[in-house]
């Protein structure tokens, strides 16, 4: 079962919201539907599933229906429609205490403005869910500590929110939300008023955490490369309507439709995609049994000057030249006869970036052998495609 299970959930704003669901259901678009009934449709029928200690990011342009989705998981925006299944339990249908108790100690929340209390201190700020919840006093304290600390923020514990940079002042909002330690948490454009430099930094601490304590995390932002840096997966919202989820790799890859593409067209995709997405198939692959007349053969079919050969178990073992071959068989020898190069092949795993191959491919006199753990080769990758895809033309 999935931590969190989002189940065509609608919200719409106004007070005629049963003729406006009844009309998006039927496929009224959301500018027609606004002229009929008044209503604004701002979320339109959302389906997805967030896995134990996933990054999952929500992704749009401002209106498109990010925050008020957001809030919806947590019923500070009561739904329309729909479920939201938390560990199977339906968050939409929750009554107020069910509600309060899944806000203690399931999901916690962390806010675009910080949401600090200005009168109290660090400290007291951060330790105010666990005094909610009751929590004796000197066990809140000592756990608040130690996310201060988790935070870089050891010794600002007398401090008062004014004394405070916005950077710092997130990061006792993020404090504050760990301390309760929910298992899902919340955060709506939580790095967006801080500046690129402080936002950056943000950014690089909340994934550090994420190694460390494994949350599930559900972000929301306007900035792709927020949600490409951050996310496991990115859902794309527009006009309420969830047009695209998919890896970073996939987002920039294969958008789904014009507006997704639009998105991304600007995007370094050397910096996302990795070799996996632009290996080939090896042409005129041989092994070990085949010898040079069969490499011979393929590299002719293929129009090639080398061939990969790989054991029976597809481990790789080099590559041999066509010049090298046409010898051998000239002296009639029927093995490679010491004739297969390894040293002078690079190989990659799937995962490596395509910025990271550039300087490999540039030094290799042969297509980068792309590779598991265990040696077997999975496809290969020619100069000029790597190139093209870094340059933005695909070949």
């Amino acid at each position: 079962m999935s931590q969190l299970e989002v189940k065509n959930l609608y919200k719409i704003f106004g007070t005629n919201t049963k003729e406006a669901l009844k009309l998006v259901k039927e496929g009224v678009s959301k500018q027609e539907i606004l002229k009929k009934t008044g209503a604004t449709i701002g979320v339109d029928n959302a389906n997805f599933k967030v896995e134990k200690g996933e990054f999952f990011v929500v992704m749009g342009l401002s209106g498109s229906g990010k925050s008020t989705l957001i809030r919806c998981l947590n019923k500070l925006i009561e739904p329309t429609y729909g479920e939201v299944l938390v560990d199977g339990d339906d968050v939409a249908k929750a009554d107020k205490d069910a509600l309060l108790e899944i806000r203690r100690k399931k999901i916690a929340m962390v806010f675009q403005n910080f949401g600090l209390f200005p009168h109290r201190t660090v400290i007291d700020n951060v330790k105010y869910g666990l005094e909610v919840q009751g929590v004796d006093n000197s066990k809140s304290l000592e756990k608040s500590k130690e996310m201060l600390e988790m935070v870089g923020l050891k010794g600002y514990e007398d401090q008062y929110p004014s004394e405070l940079s916005g950077g710092m002042q997130q990061r006792v909002g993020l404090a504050r939300a760990l301390t309760t330690d929910p298992e899902i948490l919340l955060m709506d454009e939580a790095f967006s008023a801080l500046d690129p430099l402080i936002r950056k930094d943000m950014q690089d601490e909340i994934i550090e955490i994420q190694d460390r304590m494994k949350k599930t995390i559900i972000f929301i932002t306007h900035d792709l490369d927020e949600a490409l840096k951050l996310g496991d997966r990115i859902a794309v919202m527009k006009d309420g309507l969830i047009v695209q989820i998919g890896t970073p790799e996939d987002i920039l890859t294969h958008p789904a439709d014009d507006y997704v593409r639009d998105f991304v067209k600007d995007v370094n995709k050397s910096k996302v995609v990795t070799a996996s997405s632009i290996m080939r198939k090896p042409e005129a692959l041989t092994t070990l049994k085949d010898g040079p007349n069969v490499a011979i053969r393929k590299m002719d079919e293929e129009e090639l000057s080398t061939s990969f050969v790989t054991d029976r178990e597809r481990r790789l073992m080099g590559i041999v030249r066509i010049e090298d071959m046409v010898e051998l068989k000239k002296q009639g020898i029927k093995d490679f006869n010491g004739k297969i190069k390894n040293d002078e092949l690079v190989r990659t795993s799937p995962d490596t970036l395509l910025i990271d191959l550039l300087p490999k491919a540039m030094n290799s006199r042969y297509p980068i052998a792309v590779v598991d753990e265990e040696d077997r080769l999975l496809g290969i990758i020619i100069k000029s495609r790597l190139v093209g895809h870094i340059m933005g033309e695909e070949i």
